[in-house]
């Protein structure tokens, strides 16, 4: 009888965890668990563990949280695991050529993208605010560059007009983790073979960042109406309402003329306001200290905010 596989994942937020999730229920010797170091969180800026962390501890798996996998002394920690295969998911850290060589059968990664489309830190936003019609799953060979790895197995869903980034998000975190069983146990018999990525098709998938998240109302409002899903529920779009921060959480396209970022109509079904091509209808709205409602509630509670002609992203005096 063969001994089980011995492998080693790395991976660090909620969608690597369900990948982890999948490997520890698998016939498969978990041998150890990499993540990255405890980060501050929350309004305390208490340390916390990551979500992969925190499930490999709950098994009783050991985790190692090097800051880095470039110097010898990580290195050799990892060698002396001697693993048949690293497992690498939304890992945070680069893997150097030196580590991608220790693992007997290589190492493979869960991207959430149908590569060579968005690579990179942010494929399934990037994905929504671009308007593409389908998204999945692709489990590559890991190379030295950025998810330019061979191609083992890609699992596709389709995008919806109402998909936001977090829908599309845990959708992915479903298909991901038994695409990458399949490729183990590929690999383990010999029996599957990478597909090279044709590069002159890639596209870069930027890291997100809160100052994108600023709606520019001289946009199309179809350009908004897929940043607002992209970005929900992280960093989540932003504009202001008479010198007050107002962030979007739903809209939907309209159609409607004014000025950009005028309010030009205002009812239960939501606030209207001008774009630079039609209008954006704001379906859920949440204003500075409170939390996030449907514009209907809104309206009945505060009306008088939401006045026509004013002007979104204009600070007044």
């Amino acid at each position: 009888m063969t001994e089980p596989l011995r492998i080693v994942f790395a991976g660090t937020p909620e969608f690597a965890a369900e990948h982890l999730k999948a490997l520890l229920a698998s016939p498969y010797d978990l041998v150890a668990v990499y993540t990255q170091p405890d980060r501050p969180a929350g309004r305390g800026q208490k340390l916390m563990p990551s979500a992969v962390k925190q499930l490999a501890l709950e098994h009783n798996i050991p985790v190692l949280q090097p800051p880095t996998l470039r110097n010898a002394e990580a290195q050799a920690e990892l060698a002396a695991l001697k693993p048949d295969l690293l497992v690498v998911v939304a890992y945070g850290l680069i893997l150097p050529q030196a580590v991608l060589d220790i693992p007997r059968l290589g190492c493979i990664n869960s991207h959430a993208s149908l590569l060579p489309r968005w690579r990179g830190a942010a494929p399934i936003q990037r994905a929504v605010e671009a308007g593409d019609s389908e998204s999945g799953v692709t489990v590559m060979r890991m190379e030295a560059g950025l998810d330019t790895g061979p191609m083992l197995l890609k699992v596709t869903t389709p995008i919806t007009a109402q998909d936001t980034g977090g829908s599309l998000h845990d959708r992915l975190a479903e298909l991901g983790p038994p695409a990458v069983i399949q490729a183990i146990a590929g690999l383990a018999a010999g029996t599957l073979q990478g597909e090279i990525q044709d590069d002159s098709l890639a596209t870069y998938a930027h890291k997100l960042n809160k100052d994108e998240a600023r709606i520019d109302w001289s946009r199309p409002a179809l350009e908004l109406e897929r940043l607002v899903r992209a970005f929900n529920p992280w960093p989540i779009c932003h504009s202001t309402l008479n010198g007050e921060a107002l962030k979007v959480l739903a809209a939907t396209l309209a159609d409607g003329t004014g000025a950009p970022g005028e309010i030009i109509g205002a009812s239960k079904d939501g606030l209207l306001v001008a774009c630079g091509e039609q209008a954006l209808c704001l379906t859920r709205l949440q204003l500075p200290g409170g939390k996030a409602l449907n514009f209907s509630d809104l309206f009945n509670s505060r009306r008088e905010k939401f006045a026509l002609g004013t002007t979104l992203g204009v600070v007044t005096q």
